[in-house]
C-alpha cells in the first residue's frame, strides 16, 4: 500500500478555510506521506503555510471558482495517478459535494461526519452529536469527511512543503457552470464584530421568549445571535445565524442558550475565547466545547443572570 494521505484543500475568496489545516494536522498524526491537494487558478500562493509533506497543485481557469463537477473529475484523476490510501475532505458543503463522486469513481468507501480518524478506523457523530459510531476499514483505503472544528488548526500549519504541479483533466463541456457567488445580505448588527454574543437555540420554545435572552444580551452590551432552527422559523434574520450555513464568529464571550451543539453550529463558534452553555441536557454536545456550563432551565437561569447584572 502506498501509505499516502490526500487532504483536499478548501478555499474561498483567496482565503484558506480552517478545515484544511485541521485535516493536515490530523493526517500528520495518522502517519504517512501527507499530500495537500490544491485546486484553483493563480492560487499557488495559498499553499505557503500548508504543513504537509507535499502540495499537489492543479491550475486551470475552470477551477478558479468551486465547481463540484470540475473538482470531482480533477481529484479522481489525481487519485488514480497517485493511489492514496486515505482521502480527507471537509464535511462541508464543498466537501460533501465531491466526496460521493470520488468515492464511487475510485472504489473507496466514504464515511461522513467524522470526528476522529486513525489508519483504519473512523469515528463518526450521529444524531447531531448525541451518538458516536466507529467504522473499521479492513484494507485501510477510505475517504473520511471531517467535521469542522474536530481538530487543531495550528497543527496543520507550517512551511517548506514541496509544490508539485499537475495537469487538469479535460474540463470542457461541463454540465455544471459557475455563474456567480452571492454574498449574504447585510443586517442591522454584524455579529462577526461583537465581543459578546448571547446565542439562542430551539430550547427557547417560541418567539415571544426571545425577549428574556435579548435582555441578557443588552445587559452585557452584546448582540443576540442564534442557531439555524431559530432562523428557519423566521424568528431572527439570517444575518444573526451562527454556524456552517450562517456566519463564523469569534467573540470574547459566547453564551449558548438552549443550543444542543450540532456540528454545523459548533463550526461557527468553536473559536470563541470563552464559551458558556445553558442546557438542561447534561449530554448535549455543546458541553464538549464549553468552558463553563449549567444544566438548569434557561427560563430560570437567564432572568437570574440579567437581574444580577
Amino acid at each position: 500500500m502506498s501509505n499516502k494521505i490526500f487532504v483536499i484543500a478548501e478555499h474561498l475568496n483567496g482565503q484558506v478555510e480552517d478545515i484544511t489545516y485541521e485535516m493536515i494536522g490530523k493526517a500528520k498524526e495518522i502517519g504517512g506521506e501527507v499530500i495537500t491537494v490544491l485546486l484553483g487558478s493563480g492560487a499557488q500562493n495559498l499553499a505557503a503555510d500548508f504543513g504537509s509533506d507535499k502540495v499537489l497543485y492543479v491550475d486551470d481557469a475552470q477551477l478558479a471558482n468551486f465547481n463540484p463537477e470540475a473538482y470531482c473529475k480533477t481529484i479522481v484523476q489525481l487519485c488514480h495517478a497517485h493511489a492514496p490510501n486515505i482521502v480527507l475532505v471537509g464535511n462541508t458543503s464543498q466537501g460533501m459535494d465531491i466526496a460521493a463522486g470520488v468515492s464511487v469513481a475510485c472504489d473507496m468507501p466514504l464515511v461522513a461526519y467524522a470526528s476522529d480518524v486513525t489508519a483504519d478506523t473512523i469515528t463518526s457523530q450521529l444524531y447531531g452529536g448525541k451518538m458516536s459510531v466507529s467504522s473499521h476499514v479492513a484494507d485501510g483505503r477510505f475517504i473520511a469527511a471531517i467535521l469542522a472544528g474536530a481538530f487543531d488548526t495550528e497543527a496543520g500549519k507550517g512551511s517548506g512543503a514541496s509544490i508539485e504541479t499537475a495537469d487538469a483533466p479535460d474540463l470542457t463541456g461541463l454540465k455544471i457552470q459557475f455563474k456567480q457567488l452571492v454574498a449574504p445580505e447585510g443586517g442591522d448588527v454584524d455579529i462577526t464584530t461583537q465581543d459578546v454574543l448571547v446565542s439562542v437555540g430551539r430550547g427557547i420554545q417560541n418567539e415571544d421568549n426571545l425577549e428574556i435572552v435579548q435582555a441578557l444580551a443588552d445587559k452585557l452590551g452584546g448582540a443576540l445571535s442564534s442557531s439555524r432552527p431559530i432562523v428557519d422559523s423566521k424568528w431572527l434574520p439570517k444575518t444573526r445565524q451562527v454556524g456552517k450555513s450562517g456566519l463564523k464568529v469569534k467573540p470574547k464571550v459566547y453564551i449558548a442558550v438552549g443550543i444542543s451543539g450540532a456540528p454545523e453550529h459548533i463550526e461557527g463558534m468553536k473559536d470563541a475565547e470563552c464559551i458558556i452553555a445553558i442546557n438542561t441536557d447534561p449530554n448535549a454536545p455543546i458541553f464538549d466545547y464549553a468552558h463553563y456550563g449549567v444544566t438548569e432551565d434557561l427560563f430560570d437561569v437567564v432572568p437570574a443572570l440579567t437581574d444580577k447584572l
